[in-house]
């Protein structure tokens, strides 16, 4: 319960009490003269004389949650308060139509520390970042948002005219959470922002890459769909973030790129797709890219990487080793836009290089499917490390379904059949239980990835398939 004058807010009475969604409570707020009375259900909240009851309005407000009010009565009966508070009335049977909060309450305290900031295409960024009175920008929210708070985007589309920066950190017991409010389809459209695209053979100056630019530590990013920016999420220097359940789609650069020191990063059930790079002809645009940098910890899983102007997936100069499971990289390479003097290498994963000598780097990638590339499906690209190869699928590539000739990388239990190269490209990596090692005809259950590259599972994972798988039933090659 409380007065509010301008941005003073004095707070008359308070109470702590367990509820239950669903269930309707009777409040009611009694002044007469300079003194104010609060109940719920009947029950005294509380008690206070105040001079700021003589004038202004009665509102209803939620703060870090919602509610609906219903049935809301405002009489004039004056008189003294009752001693007995007045009991509660009967709640409705059934949920009535919610009733819409007032479009310009008064400004009150600032949110929390560790609240839920709520952000709406009809916000306003003076409001305080209640689901009643959302802020306009995830800019502003970021600006107000604590270790250990979330920000809830409203369903709708966004299109700042710069880079949103996300320069603040969380803790290892306190992240900071920007995601889609109740599963909400929020779209964060880049196209107004500076180099979308950059002249051809222009750099981009790091502040303004990605619509979504990522120097922060301990961050989550949840349900998400970024467009049309100049990279769509751009990370340098940023640890321990979570990736969740992005979309990052037809984007001027890559559509998800980490870089620098950068560790303890997941990225999990990614779809990335459609990103391309006039700037640059298509040599860089990749579906994921985690490269020119160092940090351990990095890992992949669950994600869609297709139809990108340069590969699916790129740790091109990443000096740490990265860990990839259950993803799929299809369809990258070819150009899909009429970029002049295209360059797009298409390999559907690829696993390091850099400038003679090249780094060692020992990358781990399990269970996941490569076909339809224009180049490899998996490479080493150089890389003479020993990298790790487990349960993988190449399919219908351009060139090999695996080179790692390069490389002294293990290869176990791959399966490889059908691409224009050589299934096997080695050199001095060695293996076992590979269909390359077990010899004959492999045919395959179903070459339709429909089910794979439809929609996903409720819980964001790619629908299980028999796409890919051989049909003798040998334990070789990926399951999704």
């Amino acid at each position: 319960m409380q007065a509010v004058s301008g941005s003073a807010v004095t707070v008359l009475g308070t109470t702590s009490r367990a509820v239950a969604a669903g269930t309707w409570y009777s409040l009611a707020l009694e002044v007469s003269g300079s003194t104010v009375r609060g109940t719920v259900d009947g029950a005294l909240v509380g008690q206070a004389s105040t001079s700021l009851s003589s004038t202004g309005r009665i509102g209803l407000q939620t703060a870090y949650s919602s509610a609906t009010f219903d049935d809301v009565v405002v009489d004039s009966g004056g008189g003294t308060p009752p001693t007995t508070p007045p009991g509660g009335t009967t709640p409705p049977p059934t949920t009535p139509p919610t009733t819409p909060p007032p479009t310009t309450p008064p400004v009150t305290t600032p949110p929390p520390a560790a609240g839920a900031l709520v952000v709406a295409t009809t916000g306003d960024d003076a409001n305080p970042g209640t689901l009643a009175r959302p802020l306009r920008t995830i800019q502003r929210a970021h600006d107000l948002v604590q270790p250990g708070g979330t920000i809830a985007v409203r369903g709708g589309t966004y299109a700042p005219s710069v880079t949103i920066k996300i320069l603040k950190d969380g803790t290892a017991s306190q992240p900071i959470t920007l995601t889609a409010y109740q599963h909400e389809r929020v779209v964060i459209d880049g196209e107004n922002m500076p180099y979308t695209p950059g002249a051809v053979d222009s750099s981009i100056p790091r502040a303004d890459r990605g619509a979504l630019h990522v120097e922060g530590d301990w961050w989550r990013f949840v349900g998400l769909e970024i467009i049309n920016g100049p990279y769509g999420i751009f990370g340098v220097d940023t640890n321990n973030g979570r990736y969740e359940r992005l979309v990052t789609r037809d984007n001027y650069e890559s559509g998800l790129h980490l870089q620098g020191s950068s560790s303890g990063n997941q990225i999990i059930d990614l779809d990335s797709y459609g990103n391309r790079d006039p700037r640059k002809n298509g040599e860089s645009a990749d579906g994921l890219a985690i490269k020119e940098g160092s940090g351990t910890g990095n890992v992949v899983r669950g994600a869609r990487l297709w139809h990108n102007a340069d590969d699916g997936f790129d740790a091109w100069l990443f000096l740490s080793p990265i860990t990839i499971e259950n993803s799929v990289a299809y369809g990258n390479g070819y150009n899909r836009w009429n970029l002049p003097h295209y360059t797009g290498d298409g390999n559907g994963f690829k696993n390091g290089g850099g400038s003679d000598p090249r780094p060692a780097v020992n990358h781990v990638t399990r269970n996941s499917m490569a076909w339809d590339n224009s180049a490899s499906g998996f490479i080493d690209n150089g890389n003479p490390g020993t990298l790790v190869f487990e349960r993988n699928t190449a399919w219908d590539n351009g060139r090999d379904g695996f080179n790692v000739s390069r490389s002294t990388s293990t290869l176990h239990r791959n399966l490889s059949v059908g691409n224009a190269g050589s299934n096997a490209s080695l050199g001095s990596s060695t293996g076992t239980n590979n269909s390359w090692n077990l010899g004959g005809t492999w045919t395959l259950v179903s070459t339709d990835p429909a089910t794979i590259t439809g929609p996903r599972a409720a819980d964001g994972t790619i629908p299980t398939s028999t796409f890919l798988r051989p049909s003798t039933g040998a334990d070789v090659g990926a399951r999704l």
